[in-house]
């Protein structure tokens, strides 16, 4: 996984706590803060280079205080965090990491991860979901990623007809449900998927511990 990326986006789930996942936010070249999150990065010190969001959770001394940094969105069909990435692609970010995406309300955690195949597709950008456990990688087609021996590794495969993969412990197929494709485990360096379809991929930062 990189450290360093075009723009963070910083959402308003669990605030990055992780050592790594910190170390990206900290170095961050670019921040965007979805309007939830702006409070709390601020408190921290720090200052995004704009806040997207419909606002409501932006409280009215941070409008006022940062009106120049704040981009509000009112329409509700997409959320803060799309409003946010769409305004990274029309900055021309192309390498995006997310954090703060997971955490609290598990129905925004899951609809975030869904997001990285739709950003990808859409902006047609190469995303990355940052949490205090591990990385969301979106991929379409086959690809090799980096990893570890005993990393843990699961795969959500979510359209195609083949799949199959190269250096895990567990052979992949063409999984019909999300559970059949998590628990797996890197065997060394990298790993490959085959693939016609889109899929997304889960790595921890630590191996799996031997018993």
């Amino acid at each position: 996984m990189e450290k360093t990326y075009d723009c963070v986006i910083l959402a308003s789930g669990d605030y990055p706590s992780h050592p790594i996942a910190c170390e990206v936010l900290e170095h961050a070249k670019n921040v965007i803060c979805c309007d939830g999150a702006a409070q709390e990065y601020i408190r921290r010190g720090r200052l995004p280079l704009a806040i997207v969001g419909d606002g409501d959770s932006l409280p009215r001394a941070i409008k006022e205080q940062y009106a120049e940094l704040v981009h509000t969105v009112k329409e509700q069909e997409y959320n803060d965090l799309t409003k946010a990435t769409r305004y990274a692609f029309e900055q021309g970010f192309k390498n995006i990491a997310f954090l703060g995406c997971t955490g609290k309300r598990e129905d925004h955690t899951l609809g975030n991860i869904s997001l990285l195949t739709y950003y990808q597709r859409v902006f047609q950008i190469h995303p990355i979901m940052i949490t205090d456990h591990g990385f969301f990688t979106p991929a379409v087609g086959t690809r090799t990623f980096s990893s570890f021996a005993k990393q843990q590794v699961s795969i959500f495969r979510l359209s195609g007809k083949e799949f199959a993969s190269e250096g895990l412990r567990w052979a992949s197929y063409p999984y019909e449900e999300w559970w059949q494709g998590t628990l797996n485990e890197a065997l060394a360096d990298s790993f490959t998927i085959y693939s016609d379809g889109t899929y997304i991929i889960y790595q921890t930062y630590e191996g799996k511990r031997d018993e």
